[in-house]
């Protein structure tokens, strides 16, 4: 079974509460990443995917009253949570909208900054989302893309639960034509869309603690795509709960060493 153009996390409630997680976990690295970009004061930012929160505050900070940030959003309760959240934080320089980021329908040429995260290695076609990240900034304009690849992403001790799950959740991404690796060809997806002067950082990181949600991802993914796996014919519904039971003991086990998948943040200016 192949689904059309299906966010390869699902939006289950918890995924939700997942990825408000995350924003905060990756606090830092955003705020690393818009350094790059030099000062945004007074700017016009658009956040493409922002999920139920995505860098809405870090952007709403660095462009300040007299800026602006537009975030885009294609499901329809991340985009009441968003707009939930940026009401709650009195965001009042932000906009929420709901659109497609391969098709946003907002100006081209507009924009000082045009962003995302962890969005290409979750759905197909991704060189349409660089494009259309392309198109909306302005000449002399930033896109700066911060993207998974999956490889590296391993436990140690090494574990049956999560090898098999691993191997299934690829079959599934490569059926659904998701490209679970896409963090590797994101400069390359950069250059050929037409930007400049683009630079590259790698981060990864290894949680040797329990404690950490990072530790737990690969089982919340596998939770979150239960269903469609089990539809696709992938697994059965008694494998699957018995390697997911095992796995979420195996990573909540003091002894563990979890590994995260490498995350590359790559930014690039658009001539003009």
């Amino acid at each position: 079974m192949i689904l059309e153009d299906q966010y390869f996390l699902g939006y289950r409630s918890a995924e939700h509460e997942r990825l408000q997680a995350q924003a905060e976990d990756f606090q830092s690295e955003a705020a690393w990443l818009f350094d790059q970009v030099g000062p945004l004061d007074g700017k016009t930012v658009v956040e493409l995917g922002v999920g139920p929160r995505g860098c809405l505050d870090e952007l709403a900070r660095r462009v300040g009253p007299d800026g602006t940030v537009i975030g885009v959003e294609r499901e329809a309760e991340s985009v009441e949570l968003a707009r939930k959240f940026v009401v709650d934080r009195t965001l009042d320089n932000v906009d929420v909208r709901h659109g497609d980021a391969r098709a946003t329908g907002l100006p081209g040429d507009s924009f000082d900054l045009v962003t995302e995260r962890l969005i290409l290695h979750n759905v197909p076609r991704p060189e349409e989302i660089v494009a259309e990240a392309v198109r909306l900034a302005r000449p002399g304009g930033w896109v700066a893309f911060h993207e998974g690849d999956r490889v590296g992403q391993v436990c140690d001790p090494p574990a049956e639960s999560w090898t098999r799950l691993m191997d299934v959740l690829k079959r599934y991404a490569d059926r659904n034509t998701i490209d679970l690796f896409v963090g590797r060809r994101l400069p390359g997806l950069l250059r050929r869309a037409g930007l400049v002067d683009i630079q590259v950082r790698p981060v990864v990181y290894i949680d040797h603690e329990p404690g950490h949600p990072r530790r737990v991802v690969l089982a919340d993914f596998a939770e979150n795509l239960r269903d469609r796996l089990i539809m696709s014919e992938l697994i059965t519904r008694e494998e699957f709960d018995d390697l997911h039971a095992a796995l979420r003991r195996h990573l909540v086990d003091p002894g563990t060493t979890v590994i995260s998948h490498l995350y590359v943040q790559a930014w690039g200016r658009k001539p003009g």
